[in-house]
């Protein structure tokens, strides 16, 4: 005998139950106790209206509205903290479950927010919350959670509703976005934020409790500021792959350092006016043996989450010099090598007596040792140790190059202070220059200071030849990029110097010429 299908009794039912035991039944209230004293007077009406809430409360049904009226709430935004949100999420994930209703959870975390606070204050750091919470609960329905569940993150349940498909969930996701998005206004300024969103329709996530719903938002958030800031991500069955992966790299990322599989590759720099090598500048590469080559943007983090960047940067000087050594004794001219410096390198208060040590070690002099220092880093520092430090290494003779010129806000007084001797342009510049009259007038602009500074330019992701010949007849006095050589592991370079080499015998000169 075949079973007769329930499921429309389940869902019928479901409904009827969140109906009776939820908020919703305080509506309906007064009528039943007007009912009650209509039909049997007022004995009835009093005997309703003592003995339904008695009722209630002996069965703990309104204990259970706690979570959606947001027991403990944030003090500055005001809206439920993270057990607040994991109450109502549960009681929504079963509803979903009984019902066949559909929901969403979202994830959403304001890009940069530490150098907010630490540029501007812990009290802007408080207004750019209090407003981003204000927008969220503005964009959305009044059934709708907003939850604040760290210092920069946000988290969003969606109440349950007949239709959401993906695309309206994403239609959501950049409504949200967009709204974090817009200006702040700070002391008569608009402060600019950016938001990552990663979210997890009710119908994507794994099987099992509430708490995999969240953490599956939670995964594509990740995955969505792996791309890069202002980045919205769906969660997929994948993503729990790739995050293991994530968590795998950090365990062997220590190793990594110390058995060679992250090393240096070195891309070179040429000088617009001869082109000759005027430096190579070593990158960070992890050759893993079973992902192949990592990617920076996939491993940098993951060293900065292990607390393994100061190993990492010990490592990188260590291999930039010996490759240094190595050119010198093949013959080959090779005036400086460049390594990056972390924002966590530089807060060592021994930086410099580390390098200094270094460069004695292979009997090298400092101006060969470039030190390329992000805009945003002397722009934003506060920090007595790492003024220090790039004063320190200046002052013992080391360049000091000013990375991704463009993207901060550095002053000139910054530039003098720290007397950096090259700014490198960004490539945000440099792409489609040589089609772009906007881009170059920037890098006119940047170049003409520059030359009234006295200090050197370098542009960087050079990819064509016509950017690379504006560049040179605009007066830029080094070029770096795909252009010009992708980088490449040590053993490659001296072919790659004696190639160049024979190339300018029969390349012509472009740009200034003087004499």
């Amino acid at each position: 005998m075949a079973l007769r299908d329930t499921k429309p009794f389940d869902t019928y039912r479901g409904r009827f139950l969140s109906v009776v035991t939820g908020p919703p039944i305080l509506a309906f209230l007064p009528a039943v106790t007007l009912a009650a004293y209509w039909i049997a007077g007022e004995t009835a009406l009093i005997l309703v209206a003592l003995g339904l809430p008695v009722l209630y409360a002996m069965t703990g049904v309104v204990g259970s509205w706690s979570g959606r009226a947001g027991s403990a709430r944030d003090g500055v935004t005001g809206l439920p903290l993270r057990d607040g949100f994991e109450a109502i999420l549960e009681q929504i994930h079963e509803e979903t479950e009984v019902t066949g209703l559909r929901s969403a959870c979202y994830m959403i975390e304001i890009d940069d927010y530490r150098q907010v606070v630490e540029r501007n204050g812990q009290a802007t750091g408080d207004l750019v919350m209090a407003r981003t919470g204000e927008r969220l609960v503005a964009t959305l329905r009044n059934g709708d959670t907003v939850a604040r569940l760290g210092d920069s993150r946000f988290a969003i349940c969606l109440s349950p509703v007949r239709q959401l498909d993906l695309e309206l969930c994403i239609q959501l996701a950049g409504r949200l976005q967009s709204a974090v998005e817009e200006p702040i206004a700070v002391d008569g300024t608009g402060l600019q934020m950016t938001a990552c969103v990663g979210f997890c329709p009710r119908s994507r996530a794994p099987s099992g409790r509430a708490g995999e719903w969240q953490g599956a938002a939670a995964a594509a958030l990740i995955e969505a500021q792996g791309v890069g800031p202002s980045t919205i991500r769906a969660y997929s069955a994948d993503m729990h792959r790739r995050n293991q992966t994530r968590s795998d790299l950090r365990e062997e990322a220590a190793a990594a350092l110390e058995n060679g599989q992250i090393q240096p590759w070195f891309q070179p720099q040429i000088s617009t006016d001869t082109g000759r090598i005027t430096g190579f500048e070593a990158l960070a590469r992890w050759l893993h043996p079973l992902h192949g080559t990592i990617a920076p943007n996939t491993f940098l983090p993951v060293l900065e989450e292990a607390g393994l960047l100061e190993r990492l940067g010990e490592v990188m000087l260590f291999n930039a010099l010996t490759a240094l050594k190595a050119w010198d004794a093949a013959g080959c001219d090779i005036p400086r090598v460049g390594i990056n410096a972390s924002h966590s390198e530089l807060r060592n208060p021994r930086l410099v007596d580390k390098i200094r040590w270094e460069l004695d070690r292979f009997d090298l002099t400092p101006e060969r040792l470039s030190i390329e220092i992000l805009e945003t880093v002397v722009s934003d520092t506060l920090d007595d140790v790492i003024s220090r430090n790039i004063a320190g290494l200046s002052s013992i003779g080391c360049r000091i190059d000013l990375d991704d010129f463009g993207t901060g806000h550095a002053s000139i007084s910054s530039l003098r202070r720290f007397q950096v001797s090259c700014i490198k342009i960004d490539r945000s510049f440099v792409a489609k220059a040589d089609r772009d009259p906007k881009q170059q007038q920037m890098i006119a602009a940047i170049l003409t200071m520059a030359e009234r500074l006295r200090l050197e330019t370098l542009a960087e992701g050079v990819e064509t030849v016509g950017e690379h010949a504006l560049l040179a007849q605009l007066g830029c006095d080094h070029v770096q990029g795909y252009g010009i050589a992708r980088p490449m592991p040590f053993d490659q370079t001296l072919d790659w110097i004696a190639a160049h080499a024979a190339k300018l015998q029969d390349t012509p000169q472009i740009g200034r010429h003087t004499g």
